[in-house]
């Protein structure tokens, strides 16, 4: 995967925890073109990767905005971010790539919870910049922690932005069937944020009578785990026949490390859809948060970094 090496121009408190990071191409071309939804993965110090979202207009090329809430929990992404990356900072940054892109759609309902906002709210800038019908909510735990309030204020949608607060008053605070109602085949929903936040719109919208195919999502992490009946199991390399076997406290990518086979990961919890692997014959046990009910029920392919085998063996396409 090629990389680009980028300055670190600013970067900015938007909120309680959250900085934001303008980075620029050391040589002061411009950046490669993206589109609304995007992220790039970013090369932090200590030799780890982690993905963002762009989160400036997508007709910017001069430089990239990503933000990074500060997460208590942090593996090291988002401490690396916060206490070690600076303005005048150099990093490699991969090309954008877009896993959650807009379709068109008549009308357009965005859900933010907490840093959530940051894909939805270059949604926003390109949905006001086509003239579509749109809406953001933007639900975040107080307005201390509501990371660019004073941005969309001054922008040109701030008027179909809709801010809930959780220390807020009730009637503020978000009203899933006021807010879509039943089903409408001419909307489209889009949601990032918290994987509970994610639940709560998603089977509330559900419920509702929305179809999956309506319901768009990006999450930032995984949710955790049962992994105490976990078995081992085989992969094989189509290529060569090679099996493999996986321990019941190994990821499928550790086991073919240690075989000598590399799989490219990024994010290791199944969320960024960089490990994807073709699977020719066997029934995968899917723990990632990238696929669909229904790409999952193929079994055509999975996420070796966090899922397993449901069968004793998988085929691998390597």
């Amino acid at each position: 995967m090629s990389t680009l090496e980028v300055k670190v121009l600013r970067k900015t408190q938007e909120a309680e925890g959250i900085a934001s990071y303008e980075l620029a191409r050391v040589d002061g071309r411009p950046l490669p073109a993206f589109s609304a939804g995007s992220h790039i993965d970013v090369q932090l110090p200590g030799g780890i990767t982690r993905q963002y979202s762009l989160c400036n207009r997508h007709a910017d090329a001069q430089a990239y905005r990503v933000a990074v809430l500060r997460d208590p929990n942090s593996r090291g992404g988002s401490a690396a971010m916060h206490e070690r990356v600076n303005e005048g900072d150099l990093l490699q940054i991969s090309e954008p790539r877009n896993h959650f892109p807009l379709v068109h759609a008549v009308r357009t309902v965005l859900f933010a919870g907490g840093i959530g906002i940051t894909p939805l709210l270059c949604m926003a800038h390109r949905l006001q910049a086509v003239g579509a019908d749109f809406e953001l909510h933007y639900c975040t735990r107080s307005q201390a922690k509501t990371a660019f309030a004073a941005e969309i204020a001054q922008s040109e949608f701030a008027s179909r932005v809709h801010f809930h607060f959780d220390d807020g008053a009730a009637q503020q605070k978000l009203d899933l069937k006021q807010v879509i109602g039943r089903s409408d085949a001419q909307t489209h929903l889009y949601v990032c944020g918290p994987a509970g936040f994610i639940q709560y719109v998603t089977e509330g919208a559900k419920g509702l009578g929305w179809p999956g195919a309506q319901i768009h999502v990006e999450y930032f992490a995984a949710a955790a785990q049962d992994t105490s009946g976990d078995r081992a199991f085989e992969v094989k390399i189509a290529s060569s026949g090679q099996l493999v076997r996986v321990a019941p406290n190994q990821t499928v990518v550790q086991a073919l490390a240690a075989a000598g086979v590399e799989v490219l990961t990024s994010c290791e919890q199944g969320v960024c859809g960089t490990c994807i692997t073709r699977v020719l014959e066997g029934e995968c046990d899917h723990r990632d948060m990238y696929f669909s009910d229904e790409e999952k029920s193929r079994h055509d392919q999975f996420t070796p970094c966090c899922s397993r085998a449901k069968s004793p063996v998988l085929v691998l396409d390597l």
